[in-house]
């Protein structure tokens, strides 16, 4: 029954707070280690994306109210929810951002702009080691909520479960109670964004906003909470009901045995990550046999339902082409790279990999499905012209944490690619625990 679930939801979010709750000294050790990594990369990548003809376009339209807050790599200043807003749907732009297989989504772009702005916003100095905790506990609430939500594949995973990371982590940095940090991980669910798929496909700008929009509602349900206006009812099975289905003993299952905090992945490719496995083959292949673009009849691809939505081969813009498994597939077979600038319309990449992509096939198979979420299985068998074949398969994306993390030299050489100073920005970042005012800290972070 209704009531049932609700009260089931309720005892688990509370129960979930409470297990999550760590002072960052005592969070383990793959979790620390992991903390700069994701931010030094989620926050390049947003500096980087706000660089983007498309962000610089959004950013002379958008009014930005005065403040003191910088927006990354920028020299634009405004207010804290301004800052979160854009900053997310930088981050989220160019599709590099990190993300995690279990939640199927990014949990660490939902929370960290509002854990930004909550540390803005808190009347009191936050140090640097309460910040992470918080960050920390803030993508663990918003990765079990991913693992617990079964979504209708109609829907796209941004903008609505990670509201309850950025309500965890804002209402932790502004001085919220244990129960109040509850009643504002339930409520973040009442303010989300429920979009669907079918506006990535097109390419659809707003889509970018959604990242954004979830930071700014968990923001908000910390305030609601702060001024207790609101309780832990449980809400959240009903409002995610919208999207699909919640299982409130996934948020608890494994609780302090496990941390999906340190079992994430970066991204290499500006693409879906549904589509990376298939580019690293494809690259390795190329790369080992040493053929260009011109030198195949057809490449198959073999992966899993997750990628169903990935299949229309004509995308109109960047946005649409990163959404495009056979685009995607075909700009690594003709420029062995899938990066911002090839993804770009109008370039020599982007009309050749059209060329390319009614080589593509495409066959989703049922029997990878039986590896989700542990694994995203892919396969490719690429033929050539001379009839001759190669295949290769692998367990997941390269760059995810179970299958060849990307290791400080490999990010590095990702952000210096972005034009971001990678060594400087990641060795700043790793500075943080040590900061006693950790807004100075973020605004100081080398971006150029």
């Amino acid at each position: 029954m209704a009531f049932r679930l609700s009260e089931r939801t309720a005892g688990a979010i509370d129960g979930l707070v409470a297990g999550v709750w760590t002072p960052y000294d005592d969070l383990p050790v793959p979790v620390r280690s992991r903390l700069p990594v994701v931010l030094a990369d989620l926050l390049g990548v947003t500096a980087a994306g706000l660089r983007t003809p498309e962000l610089r376009r959004l950013l002379d339209a958008w009014p930005q109210p005065p403040g003191p807050h910088p927006l990354p790599g920028t020299s634009l200043r405004t207010t804290p929810e301004t800052a979160a807003l854009l900053g997310a749907a930088a981050a989220c732009s160019q599709e590099l951002d990190e993300g995690n297989k279990h939640a199927a989504g990014h949990p660490a772009a939902h929370v960290v702009f509002a854990a930004v702005a909550a540390a803005q916003q808190s009347p009191t100095l936050v140090d640097g080691r309460r910040f992470l905790a918080a960050v920390a506990g803030g993508y663990e609430v918003a990765a079990r909520f991913g693992r617990a939500v079964r979504r209708d594949p109609a829907w796209h995973p941004h903008g609505h479960w990670g509201s309850t990371g950025a309500a965890y982590a804002a209402a932790t940095l502004l001085g919220a109670t244990p129960a109040q940090v509850a009643a504002a991980v339930d409520a973040a669910t009442g303010l989300m964004t429920v979009a669907p798929w079918d506006t990535v496909l097109a390419g659809d700008p707003t889509r970018n906003l959604w990242m954004g929009q979830a930071n700014l509602a968990g923001l908000s349900a910390a305030h609601l909470a702060r001024a207790d206006l609101v309780t832990n009812r449980g809400g959240a099975a009903a409002a995610l009901a919208l999207v699909g289905s919640l299982d409130p003993e996934l948020l608890v299952a494994d609780l302090g045995e496990r941390w999906l905090a340190a079992e994430g992945y970066l991204k290499q490719h500006a693409a879906c990550s549904f589509t990376h496995a298939a580019i690293d083959l494809v690259l390795a292949l190329r790369l080992a046999d040493g053929w260009s673009g011109d030198d195949v009849a057809s490449i198959r691809v073999g992966i899993h339902s997750l990628a169903a939505p990935l299949l229309d081969r004509s995308p109109s813009n960047r946005l649409a082409a990163m959404f495009s498994l056979p685009f995607a597939v075909s700009m690594a077979a003709v420029s062995g790279a899938v990066t911002p600038a090839t993804m770009e319309p109008g370039t020599s990449a982007f009309a050749a990999a059209e060329a390319f992509s009614p080589r593509v096939d495409v066959a989703l198979l049922p029997e990878l499905d039986a590896h989700l979420p542990a694994r995203r299985v892919c396969e490719v068998e690429v033929v050539l012209t001379d009839g001759s074949r190669a295949a290769l398969a692998q367990p997941d994306p390269i760059g995810d944490t179970a299958h060849f993390p990307l290791d400080d030299d490999a990010l590095v050489a990702k952000l210096d690619g972005l034009a971001v100073p990678g060594a400087d920005l990641l060795a700043a970042v790793r500075r943080l625990p040590e900061a006693d005012d950790v807004v100075a800290a973020l605004a100081g972070l080398p971006f150029d």
